[in-house]
């Protein structure tokens, strides 16, 4: 509705529209989320704005759950393998003589059984560890008023001042001062979260574009410090390859991101890579018009890096002539 903002917004090429504030896009879900914090293969949607605080819940009820689970087992393992069951109080007792005197027990505990119930207890602890610390690191980024991605976005804005020493200071717009004022950004009595995922309160000495901003100049500085690759070899994209070497199986990345197939000849923009693997994107015909963009991992033993642009016998933009 602003169109001088535009300024300020970064475009989506697959959406073809504009992103709102604290707006990212999803691959997997193929649209741009509001708030978007990360997206979850477990609930096969992305946590965002409208059930970031669903989504927290979620992750302190099901370790609950598995307590709850966990305490189950561990009591039906004792009082079958003893037989009884003390709290450590005489008057708190599970006699279970009656069970002795009926050989018939109405659920069979033998060997099977007592093994199913051990692996079940190991995947309930697990799950509570596991599920647990996704919480607390939930609540850590809810109490400043940020999402996983704004917490990243935050330290690569440290980097870049520190990198060019530009004596600027990155201040978080949305970080109220207060974590309960923050808390209540995400959790309401109503279940509704504040504002309407367009517009958001910041702080002073910030305004609504202030995080926008910084992550068109995370963009500029990227495209300055990419360096362009040509691949010497073909790469199916398969997640593991066998063929490029004992460490680059072992090596491959743990993440979700994708990886992208090379033929030989293709031109690759290098953003951030490994040891054994690199991530960039390659460079299409079409992508100055609207291209799809075709971003990923792939093997550094694939690719060689251009020196000199081949038509104009220069050094390619962001590269130093090597000496």
């Amino acid at each position: 509705e602003k169109s001088q903002d535009c300024m300020y917004l970064q475009y989506c090429k697959v959406c073809q529209s504009y992103k709102a504030p604290r707006s990212h896009h999803c691959r997997k879900c193929n649209r741009c989320v509001m708030k978007m914090d990360h997206h979850c293969p477990w609930i096969n949607n992305c946590c965002g704005y409208q059930n970031h605080a669903s989504f927290t819940l979620f992750l302190l009820l099901a370790p609950l759950g598995c307590i709850h689970a966990s305490f189950i087992f561990i009591m039906t393992m004792y009082t079958q393998l003893y037989n009884r069951i003390s709290f450590g109080w005489s008057s708190v007792k599970i006699d279970m003589s009656a069970a002795k005197r009926d050989p018939r027990p109405i659920i069979p505990f033998g060997l099977s059984a007592f093994a199913a119930s051990l692996f079940a207890l190991g995947l309930a602890l697990g799950t509570t560890i596991a599920v647990g610390m996704l919480f607390i690191i939930q609540m850590k980024v809810i109490l400043t008023n940020k999402t996983s991605i704004e917490s990243w976005i935050e330290e690569k804005a440290k980097d870049r001042i520190q990198y060019y020493q530009t004596g600027e200071t990155f201040i978080f717009p949305y970080d109220m001062g207060s974590k309960w004022k923050n808390f209540r950004q995400v959790f309401t009595w109503s279940g509704i979260p504040e504002g309407d995922g367009l517009d958001w309160p910041v702080r002073d000495g910030c305004h609504q574009y202030s995080l926008t901003i910084e992550q068109l100049k995370q963009k500029a500085d990227k495209r300055v410090r990419s360096v362009r690759y040509r691949a010497v070899e073909d790469y199916s994209g398969v997640c593991c390859p066998v063929t490029k070497g004992v460490k680059t199986f072992f090596t491959t990345p743990c993440t979700e991101e994708p990886r992208i197939a090379l033929s030989k000849g293709d031109l690759i923009l290098a953003t951030r890579g490994l040891k054994h693997w690199m991530y960039g994107e390659k460079i299409l015909i079409s992508a100055a018009d609207g291209g799809i963009r075709e971003r990923g991992w792939f093997p550094r033993k694939c690719v060689e890096k251009c020196q000199y642009d081949s038509e104009t016998d220069e050094p390619v933009d962001g590269e130093k002539k090597s000496k």
